[in-house]
């Protein structure tokens, strides 16, 4: 693809019709439900009104985090139309209070991937300039509270990091907490993600990336850790800690390289695809952070491979496999953003 072929106004109707499609389609959906007895038998739309869509829980509230960023940058009046209504429905504020209480009463529920897209979808919500969306703020007041109160007790009784490349990595989730926490000023709550990474990762160097790339990983957990640290240390304790944690990786290296991906049909193999995106957009950030810092091999490294890895995996998000549709498209605008500068 040529660089204009990944711009996000080259993308952002497909995109668009692919998350009307999903916040809309109620089955199959891949409930994560503990029941608690043979008469504990609600349908997901009854345990989760707002995202009983998209497969499951999780990926349903990124959907609709895309849903709300895509309607604010600007998309066809006929799409639009369609997104907007659907996105007052679901997040109605009952609907969301109704979310808040089951996350309190189930704590160890979606941690900490569907908390991390909660928290950032609260944010754009309360931040949008569409009126429309913006609107639907305050019902997202009893959510922000929960998941503070969640997050807060989880790096408070957890000795360590989780460094999976799948849901339940510590560094992805904190550093979407910690963006949201930021923007809906939630301070206490950012200063605590802080510490918590600099005690969890800030002594880490030379990770093994060449160790990286599990048959279902979506996340690289290396990438993952160093655009955390990217948001949480000044530019010039960022670009040593950086040095030093890539220190291994050099030109041709797999961590590099766009995946590849045998059978489109497996749910597992498809999460390559949202390997190259996360990477594509952590890439994009931590070369943003380094630039002006003597850190020149490193940027031209990853500046070298953000583009082949973010374009190894547009098509799977709006193609015909349900696997890879239902998810792939919010990664996919995330490492967009990042590498036209948007605001996160």
């Amino acid at each position: 693809m040529s660089h204009s072929d990944l711009a996000r106004a080259a993308w952002a109707d497909r995109f668009a019709a692919v998350a009307a499609d999903n916040v809309t389609r109620e089955y199959p959906y891949a409930a994560h439900h503990t029941t608690s007895g043979p008469d504990d038998r609600a349908l997901p739309v009854e345990l989760h009104p707002a995202f009983a869509t998209s497969y499951d829980w999780h990926s349903s509230v990124h959907m609709h985090w895309l849903a709300t960023r895509l309607v604010a940058f600007g998309l066809t009046p006929s799409l639009e139309a369609r997104l907007v209504p659907v996105l007052q429905a679901h997040l109605s504020a009952d609907h969301l209070a109704i979310e808040a209480t089951y996350l309190r009463q189930t704590p160890h529920y979606e941690r900490p991937y569907g908390w991390a897209w909660l928290m950032r979808l609260a944010a754009e919500v309360s931040t949008s300039d569409v009126p429309a969306i913006r609107a639907l703020a305050p019902g997202f007041a009893p959510v922000i509270d929960v998941l503070e109160d969640l997050v807060t007790r989880w790096v408070s009784g957890a000795a360590h990091p989780v460094r999976h490349g799948v849901h339940s990595n510590s560094a992805f989730g904190l550093l979407l907490v910690l963006d949201g926490a930021r923007s809906l000023g939630r301070d206490d709550l950012a200063a605590t993600i802080e510490r918590t990474a600099r005690d969890w990762f800030g002594d880490d160097a030379g990770w093994p990336f060449a160790w990286e790339r599990s048959g279902h990983d979506f996340l690289s957990a290396g990438f993952a850790e160093a655009d955390l640290m990217r948001a949480v240390l000044p530019a010039a304790e960022f670009a040593s800690w950086a040095r030093g944690f890539f220190s291994e990786v050099r030109s041709g290296d797999a961590i590099l390289s766009p995946t590849v991906v045998v059978d489109e049909s497996d749910p597992q193999q498809v999460h390559l695809f949202g390997l190259d995106l996360s990477r594509a957009g952590s890439a994009r950030r931590i070369v943003d952070a380094l630039e002006g810092t003597d850190s020149a091999e490193l940027v031209g490294l990853l500046d070298d491979a953000a583009d082949r890895l973010l374009a190894s995996g547009l098509e799977a998000s709006v193609g015909e496999e349900y696997y890879s549709t239902h998810w792939l498209a919010s990664f996919a605008w995330d490492a967009m953003e990042a590498r036209e500068g948007a605001a996160r």
